[in-house]
């Protein structure tokens, strides 16, 4: 058995993309997961194909802009598996536009998402971490907190955020771990949020060309997970080999 199996394991956004695939994977290696996003339809057809597959997962509608939303997907950890071993932050927003466009409420949903819902997220799950003594809290990124490029300007500036507070919790954590992955291009549906035309289009040729599978993404979390207790795999880059 891996270090995986009998884990619960709590995954935001884990309607599609990357989500979906971790919360597949994981249950294919005897995780027990707890799921939430905000398209509860999507959620139950997740939890379906794992329960079909022999797996255990429960599903609750989550915004993770709604602090109550974070506290309802890890209590809903306890009440139906008795505690909460990992808590994968992973929803994200990314509404990608030149900073000319003055799309401010596309702004502040990317702040209200990226940042504000980690910190939810983490707000939520360390006091059950702490009375525990154990937990791992793993952060879904991107390359883009290594890098600005044209029109990313507050993308990257939520992901370098996110990347800022996931090394403060670490540094804090005395005990948990803390891990947080950086993806490069991947093959989801998220590089279509833009609503600048050019900007869309240009993004979705890159991902046509040069993106990698959510799986990818998966196995990198599925890593983190499987390590000992002992082990903390702090930061995971995973990009295509294309990507520059």
């Amino acid at each position: 058995m891996s270090g995986i199996h009998g884990k619960v394991v709590a995954i935001t956004g884990a309607s599609s993309g990357i989500g979906e695939a971790t919360a597949l994977l994981l249950a294919e290696r005897g995780a027990r997961l707890v799921l939430g996003a905000r398209r509860s339809d999507r959620l139950a057809d997740v939890v379906t194909r794992i329960e079909q597959a022999g797996g255990a997962a429960v599903h609750v509608q989550t915004d993770v802009t709604r602090r109550d939303d974070l506290r309802a997907l890890v209590d809903l950890a306890g009440e139906r598996f008795g505690r909460l071993d990992v808590l994968v932050n992973n929803a994200g927003e990314g509404s990608i536009s030149p900073l000319d466009d003055l799309r401010v409420d596309e702004w502040d949903t990317m702040v209200d998402v990226n940042i504000k819902g980690v910190l939810h997220g983490i707000g939520a799950a360390l006091p059950v971490f702490r009375a525990q003594g154990t937990g791992h809290f793993i952060t879904t990124s991107s390359v883009a907190a290594f890098g600005v490029a044209p029109a990313m300007a507050v993308y990257a500036g939520t992901k370098t955020a996110v990347r800022a507070i996931c090394e403060g919790l670490r540094q804090e954590a005395d005990g948990l771990r803390v891990t947080t992955v950086f993806p490069g291009i991947i093959d989801t549906p998220f590089t279509e949020a833009s609503t600048n035309p050019e900007v869309r289009t240009r993004i979705s040729d890159m991902r046509d060309r040069i993106a990698i599978p959510p799986d990818a993404i998966a196995r990198a979390i599925a890593f983190a997970i499987d390590q000992p207790d002992t082990v903390d795999v702090n930061e995971i880059v995973v990009r295509p080999t294309a990507q520059t």
